[in-house]
C-alpha cells in the first residue's frame, strides 16, 4: 500500500506537539488526543503523527479505551471545543458618549 499525504497533516502536527508538551492534560487535550488517534487509524501514512499519539497516550498513563472513556465523560458534562466563553463586558460605549461632550 502506498503512503499517503493526510491534506490537515502540518496542522495535526502542530496539535500532537502540544499534546506531547501537555503534562498534565487539560480537558480540551484529551478530546484532541482521541479526535486525532480516529482521524488516523487505519490512514495510510502519517506513521509519525500515529506514533507519537501513542507516545502521548504512554505519557499520559492511558490506553485507548481509558483515553475514550474519559472523553466520553468529558462530552456528556457539556464540553464543547474552541475558546472558553468570555467575560460579560460591563457597561458600554453608549454609556460613556455623553461624558466628552461640554
Amino acid at each position: 500500500m502506498d503512503e499517503q499525504s493526510h491534506p490537515l497533516y502540518a496542522s495535526d502536527r502542530d496539535s500532537v506537539d502540544r499534546l506531547l508538551a501537555a503534562d498534565p492534560p487539560a480537558e480540551a487535550h484529551l478530546v484532541d488526543a482521541a479526535r486525532l488517534l480516529m482521524r488516523y487509524e487505519g490512514f495510510p501514512g502519517a506513521n509519525d503523527l500515529r506514533e507519537d499519539l501513542e507516545r502521548v497516550l504512554r505519557l499520559w498513563g492511558l490506553d485507548r479505551e481509558g483515553l475514550h472513556e474519559r472523553t466520553r465523560a468529558i462530552w456528556a458534562a457539556g464540553f464543547r471545543p474552541g475558546p472558553a466563553p468570555a467575560a460579560e463586558a460591563v457597561g458600554s460605549g453608549f454609556d460613556t458618549a455623553d461624558a466628552d461632550s461640554p
